[in-house]
């Protein structure tokens, strides 16, 4: 088996019908497998993927272990040399699992232990693809800011090279199995996001590389699994600060904690949503 690919689903039916056709219709000359984690949905999702696909594999889990463990569920059924965790809000455009597949077989980059492809926007516009590790900086509230006054300079491009990166963003992270056997899966003490990121470092300080190619294409509809804005803020702040602490980034956190902490005040003083001052707490607590 070439490639595992490993779907979470959680009330994401329709998405996820929509990314299994697509890997169906794009995907070809690879021996491949789908693998459907549902974190207890309770939606007819199940029913509705099994009556779709009825010979796809799909595990059913008993409540919401939340991404990293499902992932790591859907990892331990694998059967691929590579793993490939798919976003369940993605659609492939072209033969994209195929060229991240060929790619990493490829001799010299043996030492490469991650790769992602060209991510965009349902209207085609390039979209997030990778990021650099949590530092004083991008942990600051400034930096949130300056990227929503300054949108174009922060505009994402399209990758048009070989390019290495800290982390591939976890929405098509395609992964060489044998460094998950050595380093280990996913940190399941983070219930979503940061989950990646974290996976990526120590693929890092393991000596390995992670790259962004240009030739898979992929559509991402970014939020669409978490469409409530603040709510996936609560996750991921709690998800960073869990990071943070983990690889002993004080400095980096005093900063967000500060930062942050004053802007959702602000925001809760103009709008007195109690969401603010949820994570005014949550970042005082950390």
């Amino acid at each position: 088996m070439d490639v595992s690919i490993i779907l979470v689903n959680y009330k994401t039916k329709d998405l996820t019908i929509n990314c299994i056709k697509s890997i169906y219709e794009k995907t070809c000359n690879l021996d491949y497998e789908i693998i459907v984690v549902d974190n207890c949905s309770e939606d007819s999702s199940i029913e509705a993927i099994e009556q779709e696909f009825p010979n796809l594999t799909i595990i059913k889990n008993d409540k919401n272990w939340g991404f990293g463990i499902a992932n790591n569920i859907g990892i331990s059924n694998a059967k691929g040399k590579y793993i490939l965790c798919l976003n369940t809000d993605t659609l492939l455009v072209n033969n994209a699992v195929k060229y991240m597949f060929d790619f990493m077989e490829e001799e010299e980059n043996q030492d490469i232990a991650a790769c992602g492809g060209n991510l965009y926007t349902k209207d085609m516009q390039p979209a997030h693809t990778h990021f650099d590790f949590p530092n004083p900086w991008n942990c600051s509230s400034l930096f949130w800011l300056s990227k929503a006054i300054f949108k174009k300079h922060y505009k994402q491009k399209e990758i048009t090279e070989l390019q290495e990166t800290d982390f591939v963003t976890g929405a098509d992270l395609f992964i060489r199995k044998s460094v998950l056997d050595k380093i280990g899966v996913y940190d399941e003490n983070i219930f979503l996001y940061y989950e990646d990121v974290d996976l990526c470092k120590r693929m890092r300080n393991a000596g390995y590389k992670n790259v962004v190619i240009p030739e898979p294409k992929i559509i991402h509809l970014e939020g669409q699994s978490s469409k409530n804005f603040l709510k996936k803020t609560k996750n991921s702040v709690k998800g960073k600060y869990y990071y943070l602490n983990k690889y002993n980034q004080y400095i980096s956190k005093f900063i967000m904690k500060l930062s942050y902490s004053i802007l959702h005040l602000f925001a809760y003083i103009f709008t007195f949503n109690k969401e603010h001052r949820d994570l005014i707490m949550i970042h005082l607590k950390a």
